[in-house]
Parts: C-alpha cells; structure tokens; sequence
C-alpha cells in the first residue's frame, strides 16, 4: 500500500467521532422530591416530568409508593428519622430545590421506645435538641425541618407551583346539591375547622346539625372519619375540611381523594365541604364519579358559604 495512502488512513482514524446528540442536548433541570404516602407524590412526578424536569426523590420508607422508582430519573428509600442521611442523599443527586409530597405517619413519634424503633441518625439528634421546643405542632415540626435542610443550602418551594391544576375551583363537584340543613352545618364546620386550624390541631371537623360529632388531630381525617361514624351511627353528617388561616403552601396542604370518599361512605356521611382554591382533590374525575355513585356531595366553598 502506498505511504500516502496509509498516511491518509491513519489520519481518518486518529480523528475524533462527532458528539452524539444526546451528548450535546442541554442537562435537564433536577427537582427535588420528598415523598410520603399517597397519590400527590405520584402526580407531582408527572406533571414535572411534562414541564421538562428529571425527578430525585427521596421517599420515606414504609410511606412512598414503590410506583415512584418508574416515574423518577433518581429514587431512594429512606427512614423518616434518618434527616442526615436525606440531606446526603439529595446533595448527592445534585439537589438545591425539593418539594415535600404526600402524607406522613405522624403518631409514629409516640411509639414506645421511639428512639429504638425509628433509630435516628446523630442530625435528627441534634435537629430534635436544636430545634425551637416550646410545642411539636405540625407547623412547629415542619418549619424546623424545612430550616435544617436550608443548612446545607437546600430550599423547599410548594408542589403546586408544578401542579397547580390539582386545586379544587369554587363549586358544586357532584350532581346532588346541599340541603338548606347542610348548608348550615357547613358554615357552622366551617366556623370550627378554621379554628382548629388556626391552632394547628388539624383541618378537618365533623358536624351534624350544628353540632361537632368529631375533630382531626395528630389521626389524620381517615380516623376522624372513621371517628365520627362511631358517634353518629344515624349516619348523614357533613365533613368539612379546611386550609389553615396561616397556611404554607409548601407542605400539609389539605387533600383528599378516593380514599377520602370509601371512607365517609363507611361511615355513612352526607356532605364533604372542602376549600376552593386551597384544597387538592387527587384524582378528581374518579373522585366525584364515586361520590356520584354513593349519593355523597361534594362541594368547594369560599368562607364556608355553600351556594
């Protein structure tokens, strides 16, 4: 073969391969996710995934649906007591921003021999004795939470700046309408369930004729509902559930679902009263159809007026 010729060969050779297009196509944006239980997880994966961003979340063990692995770019279980090992987790993931979505198991705090069974790691030690104690309300918890992942310059905004859809509008969901009674026991759960939540004991209040049959606390609004058909085996009682006074959009939003709805229906209630505009129904679709098909009212209210 003529030198020329291989010379020419070897320079081809030595040249090196164009960039491939996935190599030269832009980093997507990481958002971060901290997931309990519960569908919103689920749909907040989505709907940042259709806005163009990769998905790290680190979810709560025994809380977050295994169906989050498939949705997220980067998963991995954690145990809620392990805060050192979140924070390491996410900064290994390359996250500044996190959401926090879905429910937590709150009373688990109050197991017997609570530092056994949730075995903390030294930061969740030291966030505990840190932490301002003049009260353990979830507003207290979460904040102190929030203020100890800022430490290592992480920031947390509201899942609803990616899925602001799943906020209920003003209005009738269902086909069957308040009574003129309902509409009273509203605005008197109303009255109530503001108040709690200004205390930040729950959000959810159960009411029959103008009397409270029960109040969500640290159970949640499943064991309130649960709760309030124990005490009113009658049945036809109305759930009104609320956004606190104070609320911070960025965690405990009030939220309700399908599960919501197979609950008042064992326990046989009427009406469930939530806030427009700060209230996040999870499946509306499936949610009103079942409502529907139970003969259970839905409606969102501004001020507890219910039109």
């Amino acid at each position: 073969m003529p030198l020329l010729e291989t010379s020419r060969r070897l320079g081809r050779l030595r040249q090196p391969a164009p960039p491939s297009p996935s190599s030269s196509a832009p980093a997507r944006p990481v958002i971060g996710l901290l997931a309990g239980n519960g569908r919103f997880p689920i749909h907040f994966a989505e709907a940042a995934r259709r806005q163009g961003y990769d998905v790290a979340c680190v979810g709560i063990r025994y809380e977050a649906e295994e169906r989050l692995r498939d949705l997220c770019a980067q998963f991995e279980v954690v145990p809620v007591a392990r805060m050192g090992r979140m924070i390491r987790t996410f900064r290994r993931m390359g996250v500044t921003e996190i959401v926090m979505a879905g429910k937590v198991t709150k009373n688990v705090i109050y197991t017997p021999m609570r530092w056994l069974s949730l075995c903390p790691d030294l930061r969740t030690i030291q966030w505990w004795y840190r932490r301002d104690r003049a009260d353990n309300r979830d507003d207290s918890l979460l904040l102190s939470v929030i203020a100890e992942f800022e430490r290592d310059g992480m920031t947390f905004t509201s899942a609803l700046d990616y899925a602001p859809e799943l906020l209920v509008k003003e209005g009738l969901l269902t086909r069957r309408p308040p009574t003129p009674a309902e509409k009273e026991d509203i605005a008197f759960g109303w009255t109530m369930a503001k108040e709690m939540g200004r205390l930040d004991v729950g959000q959810s209040v159960a009411v029959k004729e103008k009397a409270t049959l029960a109040i969500e606390a640290i159970e949640g609004t499943d064991l309130c509902i649960e709760r309030a058909g124990v005490l009113c085996r009658a049945g036809g009682w109305t759930l009104v559930k609320v956004a606190k006074p104070q609320q911070d959009m960025r965690f405990d939003v009030p939220t309700v679902g399908v599960t919501t709805i197979e609950n008042l229906r064992k326990a046989k209630a009427r009406v469930l009263a939530i806030e427009a505009g700060k209230t996040i129904v999870v499946d509306q679709p499936e949610v009103v159809a079942l409502a529907d098909r139970y003969g259970i009212t839905i409606i969102a209210v501004h001020d507890g007026a219910a039109a």
